[in-house]
């Protein structure tokens, strides 16, 4: 741990150093508390009548098994999953009435948390016993009865309708993130909306769960700052657990956003919820939430989400990333550094037209400014539990509580001490342990720019569709700031926040060759002299701005190809392209007279144009304005 924490520190600094030694002063803390509650369990264990008995094999380490659905059937699919908290799992095993082994095979994700899922295609009837080890040593295991209700079995940790949230069902919720959204790292993973992942039954492990078809039709359409909260909420109601949520004001350029009192909802807890309770709640928690939920300060009690650590041991999936002008992302898988490939660290957002698209982290996707107005950064959701097994006593825990927690993910603000610059050689040494070569950094920059271009590629897309629904209407612009946060169609098809990540983006890429010269410690040089690498890197930027392209669909619905090297020249006209009134061809910057232009058969009104021209600077100078 101490080698990590070391390697993760780039030019220390004192108020690095003075985070580091807290760091470890809380890591060692939560390792007495974790220990002093092992040996414990051990002595309950040690004094169990029969070993091999459910109760006594579950609870021995930090490792749970979960089923669904909730009621197995005979000749029905019943998918397992084991997760663990403390360590690497390694081999989950199955065996029938008859104790024979059942032939599965087995996805293994994550760590920390670690999981292994399967599914059993038919089972039969009578019952299945699932074991999960690590070191040649059951660490858990669980005795399933097909035709009675898997709650009957259920470790207490499920909150179903037991304590609520804790760190068995926290692993859990994190362990279903990352199957929901997982893909192959080179894959490009999007969806028109978050329908098609939860009715997938390959992805959504908790899909027809109640067994009640619950999925087969259900609306599942957020944006931006409800996608978060619709998935924790979603994963409440398969479990049974109590969600919170409370009213935020959005905050202003000195002061970021303050909330009321917690709203805790109890719908999912006493009984099997139907799909509607599930429907009104999720309209109720849309029209209470919206970005200024998460960029509460960083040191604030009264809020949904709490700072954690930046290391990797609490980055878990479904850990919210908040910027600081209201976009926010959820982390959803690892990819770990190899001597062939570099480390990637995903996550996914919602955008206004309900897209879902996974992206990378990188200075242009995860934007991070020290401000004002905002505490931005990685962020756990708040945990709900009841404190004596009442439902009356369902609460929220406060910071204090959750500093050097063992049952839950540790609160703490070392990211507040953070500069932008020492934030991502922070998190890109957590990614990429062992460093990267310049080529490495800049074909990773280069790949995350991309990324971005070919999801702005179906936005485009998507403001062209509802023009063919909509012919000859135009959409109304709001003023001044409101462009950025305003409903309706407008939020739905025009991209002025993510054409403004974009711009930031082309800037990250384009100033990589002088970066390496100002902070040659954050590149594996290999002995060769900074501005020798500068040079190289820049004649391979001009090579590979080339050989790199998207396309996207012009007005009259024929394809035009675009290098990364045209886009780069577009910047300018980038600026002002965001306006879902003006056709797909001048969103993508095509100058007038040209071949590209000819196609082009819509133009926003003169007034909005004009009022594009008096925020242009904000773009330019890639700067979002105060509220």
């Amino acid at each position: 741990m101490l080698s990590r924490t070391i390697r993760g520190l780039v030019r220390p600094k004192p108020n690095q150093i003075e985070m580091v030694t807290k760091r470890l002063v809380s890591q060692v803390r939560r390792a007495i508390l974790l220990a002093m509650s092992a040996f414990a369990l051990l002595v309950q264990v040690a004094l169990a009548e029969d070993f091999v008995d459910e109760s006594s094999c579950e609870g021995q380490g930090e490792a749970h098994i979960w089923v669904s659905p909730l009621r197995p059937e005979a000749g029905a699919p019943l998918k397992i999953m084991a997760v663990s908290t403390d360590a690497a799992i390694y081999e989950l095993v199955a065996f029938d009435s008859e104790g024979r082994r059942v032939p599965i095979e087995i996805a293994a994700r994550g760590g920390p948390p670690w999981s292994l899922s399967t599914t059993i295609a038919n089972v039969s009837g009578g019952s299945y016993r699932v074991e999960v080890w690590r070191d040649r040593q059951a660490v858990a295991c669980r005795q399933i009865h097909i035709g009675r209700s898997a709650a009957d079995s259920r470790p207490a940790a499920s909150g179903r309708f037991g304590l609520g949230w804790n760190l068995a069902s926290e692993a859990y919720f994190s362990a279903w993130i990352e199957q929901l959204f997982d893909a192959p790292p080179e894959e490009s993973l999007s969806f028109p909306s978050l329908e098609p992942a939860l009715r997938n039954p390959a992805r959504n492990f908790l899909h027809n769960h109640l067994g009640l078809g619950e999925d087969r039709a259900l609306p599942a359409t957020p944006d931006c700052a409800d996608f978060p909260f619709f998935l924790r909420t979603y994963f409440a109601w398969k479990m049974g657990l109590p969600i919170s949520f409370r009213a935020c004001s959005r905050g202003t350029s000195k002061a970021p956003p303050r909330c009321g009192r917690p709203t805790i909802k109890e719908d999912f807890t006493q009984s099997i919820a139907p799909p509607s309770i599930f429907n009104d709640l999720t309209r109720e928690l849309a029209d209470a939430v919206h970005s200024g939920s998460f960029r509460t300060a960083l040191d604030d009690d009264a809020t949904d989400f709490y700072p954690v650590e930046l290391s990797r041991e609490a980055l878990w999936p479904g850990t919210v990333y908040a910027d600081p002008y209201g976009h926010v992302l959820l982390l959803v898988k690892w990819v770990r550094q190899t001597a062939t490939r570099p480390g990637l660290l995903f996550a996914v957002d919602g955008q206004p037209d309900n897209s879902v698209t996974r992206k990378r982290f990188w200075e242009g996707t995860f934007l991070y400014a020290d401000v004002r107005g905002a505490g931005p950064g990685f962020k756990a959701f708040r945990p709900v539990l009841y404190t004596t097994g009442d439902a009356a006593s369902a609460r929220t825990l406060s910071n204090d509580e959750l500093v050097d927690s063992p049952t839950f993910l540790s609160y703490s603000l070392e990211q507040e001490k953070l500069t932008p610059e020492d934030f991502y050689a922070w998190v890109g040494k957590l990614i990429n342990p062992q460093g990267l070569s310049p080529k490495e950094a800049y074909e990773a920059a280069l790949d995350a720019l991309v990324e971005q271009l070919e999801t702005r590629v179906t936005s485009v897309d998507n403001g062209e569709a509802y023009f063919r629904r909509n012919p000859g209407g135009v959409i109304p612009m709001p003023e001044g700031v409101a462009i950025f946060e305003t409903g309706g169609p407008w939020e739905d098809y025009s991209t002025p926040s993510r054409d403004m990540r974009v711009i930031i983006a082309m800037n990250v890429l384009t100033r990589l060759p002088e970066r390496m010269v100002r902070h040659p410690e954050s590149f594996v040089m290999d002995g060769e002299l900074p501005p020798v690498v500068k040079t190289e890197i820049e004649q391979y930027h001009a090579q590979r701005i080339q050989e790199r392209s998207i396309q996207y669909t012009r007005s009259d619905g024929s394809p035009w190809r675009l290098s990364v090297a045209d886009v780069l020249a577009r910047k300018l006209a980038l600026e002002m392209a965001y306006n879902p009134n003006d056709c797909a061809e001048i969103r993508w910057g095509a100058r007038e007279g040209t071949t590209e232009y000819a196609t082009c058969k819509r133009h926003a009104p003169a007034a909005q144009r004009a009022r594009m021209q008096q925020y242009r600077p904000w773009f330019h100078e890639a700067r979002r304005p105060p509220r």
